[in-house]
């Protein structure tokens, strides 16, 4: 192990530098009294003359230790996160917030592609955290007495409520900062020392999303363009939260929408605004739900209809009545597999012979990081590495492991993709929901439907994940 690796800072140490302090001089801090600095320096500068120029800035003692150049680049792109698209935007100084410090977060975490971004408070610090490629990256240390005056610039753009600090609040801004324009919807939640913001950033442009992208696989994709060509019946993916079911959902309505065909949705939020589909924004609280949003749908002549999520027995009740009377539904739903979407609507009360007439594909989705390019490492392979019982389901001798490089900011991963099991409902397969047969695992080999343990296990063969990306998804099949 290299001293690179074996150097962890606490939070509080990275705050001692701000981010252009930290790369300008290619510095690490180390240890802080009152009137004595250390940090690591990158061993290739004049260790002389960084001394004398980092005492005129601190007006402390500075004692600097060498490491390497890689060993400083690892770390400082671990700790002080650089935007590689826009290297030269403001640093945002925690201790000395300006006016523009929550349109900069925003600008800042949108070229990073995160989706979101928390805000949170805690008994003596509070922090901004920022989700990249599914996992939670800490950004920035607030002051405690600065925080009160961040969320209430929040909550005032989002025309939420700055007296109510005892009740949650859900929002939305329309954020418009020179080249970015997106909306963002704002959730407030009061915890035991203070409020929790919650930023979720969306995506207007739907243009680069494409379903022959997404990940699907030659035969998956058959099978599902095969669903969406039917004008009648109900569509469903399934799977957790933050699993891309909404993007997949979107493409679906990208290549769907045509001239001839009358679309419309009820979404909770809007994710991306489609020329030529009528969007409809659920609002709970004035009684604009899925289920009333749907019946009222049924009377605008539509030919197909998304919606955002079915939650309960009613809107499950009118999406089975709207693929009755002869339209196409797409929805999203919650369970662990494809064929688990026919336990959940019989569970929510949907007789299985009207489950088995209007389900024409039940789709599961799960995004699976990809390890990067550029610094991947190959390694021989032990099957010892494979959960207990899992049979693999071809021969694996080396596989990649992640690295990290500046490019990825050394977590070793760079984008995600979407593994799918992609399930058509056939007249044999209806049948046995008829009967609730749930054990179906022959028919589907017979009809080479791929699990999402087959799908990602083939991105793991192939060296574009690691092993330990896709071990949950063997665990289940």
């Amino acid at each position: 192990m290299n001293v690179a690796e074996e150097i962890i800072l606490s939070p509080d140490q990275v705050h001692w530098l701000s981010k252009e302090q930290a790369w300008h001089y290619r510095i690490l801090p180390k240890n802080k009294s009152k009137d004595r600095f250390s940090l690591y320096f990158d061993s290739s500068h004049d260790r002389t003359e960084l001394e004398a120029e980092l005492e005129i800035l601190t007006g402390l003692t500075i004692q600097l230790e060498p490491l390497s150049t890689e060993q400083v680049s690892r770390l400082l792109s671990k700790y002080y996160l650089k935007d590689n698209a826009a290297q030269g935007a403001t640093q945002l100084q925690a201790q000395h917030q300006s006016d523009d410090f929550l349109i900069t977060l925003i600008s800042e975490a949108k070229n990073l592609k995160s989706s979101d971004i928390h805000i949170e408070v805690y008994e003596s610090k509070c922090r901004v955290r920022i989700r990249i490629d599914g996992m939670m990256v800490e950004r920035y240390l607030l002051k405690k007495d600065e925080y009160p005056a961040l969320i209430n610039k929040i909550k005032i753009s989002a025309n939420l409520d700055i007296a109510e600090k005892r009740l949650p609040q859900d929002g939305r801004i329309n954020f418009k900062h020179q080249d970015h324009q997106f909306d963002i919807r704002v959730s407030v939640l009061p915890t035991l020392y203070g409020e929790k913001v919650v930023l979720r950033l969306l995506s207007n442009d739907a243009t680069n999303i494409d379903l022959y992208k997404l990940g699907f696989s030659e035969n998956d994709l058959e099978n599902y363009l095969q669903g969406v060509k039917r004008p009648t019946g109900i569509l469903l993916i399934s799977g957790p939260t933050g699993s891309g079911k909404t993007t997949t959902l979107y493409a679906t309505l990208k290549l769907l929408n045509k001239e001839t065909r009358n679309i419309l949705t009820i979404e909770d939020p809007i994710e991306y605004t489609l020329e030529g589909i009528n969007q409809v924004q659920l609002k709970e609280s004035i009684g604009l739900g899925f289920a009333s949003a749907l019946r009222t749908f049924l009377r605008q002549d539509p030919d197909v209809i998304m919606v955002g999520e079915i939650r309960d027995p009613e809107t499950a009740n009118m999406a089975i009545r709207a693929a009755l009377t002869g339209h196409l539904v797409l929805s999203t739903i919650h369970t662990n597999s494809a064929w688990g979407t026919v336990s959940r609507l019989i569970d929510m009360k949907i007789p299985p012979f009207l489950v088995a007439s209007t389900l024409n594909t039940t789709v599961a989705q799960r995004l699976v990081r990809l390890l990067c390019p550029a610094c991947k490492k190959q390694e021989a392979f032990d099957a010892k590495l494979y959960p207990r019982q899992f049979k693999p389901y071809q021969q694996v001798s080396h596989h990649f492991v992640p690295t990290g490089c500046e490019a990825c900011y050394y977590t070793g991963y760079k984008g995600r993709k979407a593994v799918y099991e992609v399930i058509p409902i056939d007249q044999e397969l209806a049948i046995e929901i008829k009967n609730e047969n749930m054990y179906i695992q022959e028919l589907l080999r017979e009809r080479g439907v791929q699990t999402l343990a087959e799908n990602a296990f083939g991105l793991f063969a192939n060296g574009d994940t690691s092993l330990e990306e896709i071990y949950p998804l063997l665990f289940n099949y």
